[in-house]
């Protein structure tokens, strides 16, 4: 089940399998295209996919959790709720795994990506592991890209340019680039 309690909160209900794993991450993606923070994407997804499969490898009684993505003022929050009381801990080269090991490293990889990380009990619902992520200082959630003014061929563009950030487009449009002015023009 997919809420969306404001235009800047995210939630997923799930059960961590490794096939939902892939879909959540989507989910995630998905979500920060629409809120512009597309520079996000790459470790937000690497962060939930780490936390999720930490739920499916070691979460008792049961593997139903839910991931929540928030972006509040310049940081981005992602964080996993399972039933398990448990606190994770990170695993450090020099205290093991096994360098060649193809587990053991997932927060650890979360700790080296993100700002900051944490876990937080919950009582007797579980746990929470979340870690946030500083925000681009460019185009803030909910405003438009930065329009594109320029001529290209004696027609002006007064509307803004749908994709990208504003700035390449913008400097794509004055570069006189064929692909940008056919993207720039509704229809």
């Amino acid at each position: 089940m997919i809420s969306q309690a404001s235009s800047r909160q995210c939630a997923v209900e799930l059960q961590a399998l490794p096939s939902r794993i892939g879909q959540v991450r989507r989910i995630v993606s998905a979500q920060l295209r629409y809120w512009n923070l597309d520079p996000l994407i790459e470790k937000a997804a690497l962060g939930v996919t780490e936390l999720l499969t930490n739920v499916h490898r070691h979460a008792k009684p049961d593997k139903i959790c839910t991931v929540e993505i928030e972006f509040l003022l310049d940081r981005l929050t992602v964080s996993v709720h399972d039933h398990d009381p448990r606190l994770p801990a990170v695993v450090h080269l020099e205290d093991g795994p096994d360098p060649l090991a193809t587990s053991g490293r997932g927060l650890a990889l979360i700790e080296a990506v993100s700002e900051s990380w944490g876990a937080r009990p919950q009582g007797d619902a579980g746990k929470v592991v979340w870690f946030t992520l500083p925000a681009p200082s460019a185009t803030p959630v909910g405003i438009p890209a930065v329009p594109a003014y320029g001529a290209v061929g004696g027609a002006a563009f007064k509307e803004p340019v749908p994709f990208g950030d504003g700035a390449e487009a913008a400097e794509t449009v004055r570069g006189h680039a064929a692909t940008a002015v056919r993207s720039a023009v509704a229809g």
